[in-house]
């Protein structure tokens, strides 16, 4: 089995560059023109810097003189801050039974109201037990309950619909 050379990450720079020409862009953003390879690494060696190809894919591709570990540690912070903006949205599930009473359902009622809120998706299961099975439609009329109470945040992205003892229904945030 041949040994693998490890995967460098970032933009190929320096002596990876394997293009005869590059479009040459130097350390102060002025275009140079089509330059060869050599000619440009050594341009870089001079500078203190190094030679790093910013479009691969154009011809020829474009490469800039810049100092690597710079340009590597600002699109490392560019990329954590993007990280930091973003929201994951959870799913965040309310059980309910046929026979909940009236203040324990305005109690769960807050809750989904503070979820859709947060902007996270919520999952309302009706849970049935025993001879519940049986009035399986004063569960469905507590499910719209909850649908006409939150809609004007929520839409309802899976409709109330039955799965073995229990029915699921989806809210999403608006």
């Amino acid at each position: 089995m041949r040994p693998v050379a490890p995967q460098k990450d970032g933009p190929l720079s320096n002596e990876d560059i394997s293009s005869p020409d590059v479009q040459l862009i130097n350390a102060e953003g002025e275009n140079k023109g089509i330059v060869r390879t050599r000619e440009a690494l050594e341009m870089a060696q001079e500078a203190g810097l190094d030679l790093v190809l910013i479009s691969p894919n154009a011809n020829p591709p474009v490469a800039k003189l810049l100092d690597l570990g710079r340009f590597k540690y600002a699109a490392q912070k560019k990329a954590a801050e993007a990280r930091k903006k973003q929201k994951v949205i959870e799913v965040k599930e309310i059980q309910l039974r046929p026979n909940i009473d009236t203040h324990d359902y305005e109690t769960k009622m807050k809750a989904v109201n503070r979820f859709l809120d947060d902007g996270d998706r919520v999952k309302v299961t009706m849970r049935f037990r025993g001879r519940e099975m049986a009035h399986q439609d004063i569960g469905m009329e507590l499910l719209l309950k909850v649908r006409d109470q939150v809609e004007t945040k929520a839409k309802v992205e899976s409709a109330p619909r039955a799965e073995g003892r229990q029915m699921v229904m989806v809210l999403a945030p608006r």
